[in-house]
């Protein structure tokens, strides 16, 4: 399994990104695909994660209302879109894969994709 993330930036407090995760080697019916992030100093965290198979969605509590994560069966990509961004979203991001639903560490994740650094001033 390949995942490769992109679409981090800079922007403004109260913004909007978009982060993209390219995912290929197999087929992902059966897989959960995640986001996390890592903010200088602090441990990888959850932040959103969707069920291939029938787009089931978990979310940590601190961007629930903000954040929605997506998938495209077609190509296959999964999307996070974030928005009314805060200086405290600033962090890595990337994008992982499991094959277990309701999870949340980063050690039950099995594939990772390079990440993505995302920067919200202030």
């Amino acid at each position: 399994v390949q995942l490769q993330a992109s679409g981090g930036g800079l922007v403004q407090a109260g913004g909007s990104l978009r982060l993209s995760c390219a995912a290929s080697g197999r087929t992902f019916s059966s897989y959960v695909m995640g986001w996390f992030r890592q903010a200088p100093g602090k441990e990888r965290e959850f932040v959103a994660a969707i069920r291939w198979s029938d787009g089931s969605r978990d979310y940590a509590e601190s961007v629930k209302v903000r954040f929605t994560i997506s998938r495209d069966n077609t190509k296959p990509m999964v999307y996070l879109q974030m928005n009314s961004l805060k200086p405290e979203d600033t962090a890595v991001y990337y994008c992982a894969a499991t094959t277990s639903w309701g999870v949340r560490r980063s050690g039950e994740y099995n594939y990772w994709g390079q990440g993505t650094q995302v920067t919200v001033s202030s």
